[in-house]
């Protein structure tokens, strides 16, 4: 039986794992990292710690989805006390992002900005489609709910690489991110990034390619974010005996 602690508890996606758990073979919850205190009730078989290095000796792999600066405080842990990681908190600063490769050489660490099997897809599609599709204009439109703090979200983001790539481009050196005033004629290579906020969409992702006569979208819609959270816990069934190194959700589901 594989142990899972739960870094992130009070967060929304971090109670849907904790209940989700409850309904998995061969995995179950034994521990949970709180900054303060658990803010709903618990089995009280699972440890609840608010001190990092005795929440991770309490289980074999951790699930995180939390904030930036709770992963790194995470990551920080790790480095002393390895511990296989599945890392699902966005918005991730260029420091956070080393850590994580840091710690990936101790420790097997499964990153991704959105654990859905459809959205995993979606970036091997946009891939080919940026690759085949020359010429065509890229702009990408996510949609989250209103308490959503980082925005483009980190699968917008993850979209717009594998556009860049598949056109052999570098995603930091051409992204837009907001278009106002006279600002002229969209450049060739621009991948628009645009973020819009609202209610309580869980996520909508639209990759589209534009071209004179033509366009094709590339949709994806999550309606729960137990997507997420069963996403997350499959990644850690299959990351828990892994090799050190850094993983991608494609490599969990073999795309």
């Amino acid at each position: 039986m594989t142990r899972v602690g739960v870094f992130g508890a009070n967060g929304r996606v971090g109670k849907l794992i904790i209940d989700d758990l409850k309904a998995t073979d061969n995995i179950s919850l034994s521990s949970v990292f709180v900054r303060n205190s658990l803010n709903f009730s618990i089995d009280p078989s699972v440890m609840v710690s608010t001190d990092i290095g005795t929440f991770l000796n309490g289980c074999d792999i951790v699930i995180d989805f939390s904030l930036p600066e709770a992963c790194e405080s995470l990551l920080e842990a790790a480095l002393k006390t390895p511990k296989p990681l599945v890392i699902g908190t966005t918005g991730l600063s260029v420091h956070q992002l080393n850590l994580l490769k840091q710690a990936s050489e101790s420790m097997p660490i499964l990153y991704a900005t959105n654990m859905s099997l459809g959205v995993a897809l979606l970036n091997k599609l946009v891939y080919q489609a940026a690759a085949a599709l020359e010429g065509f204009d890229i702009e990408i439109v996510e949609m989250h709910h209103k308490h959503k703090k980082d925005a483009p979200s980190g699968t917008a983001l993850t979209l717009g690489e594998s556009a860049a790539s598949g056109r052999g481009l570098d995603l930091d050196a051409v992204r837009i991110s907001g278009r106002d005033g006279n600002i002229g004629e969209r450049t060739k290579d621009e991948i628009a990034v645009m973020a819009l906020r609202g209610g309580d969409i869980v996520g909508r992702h639209t990759v589209g390619f534009y071209n004179e006569g033509e366009f094709i979208e590339l949709n994806h819609t999550a309606t729960s974010r137990n997507t997420f959270s069963k996403g997350a816990i499959r990644a850690a069934s299959w990351l828990v005996n892994k090799e050190p190194g850094l993983y991608s959700i494609s490599d969990c589901l073999e795309l």
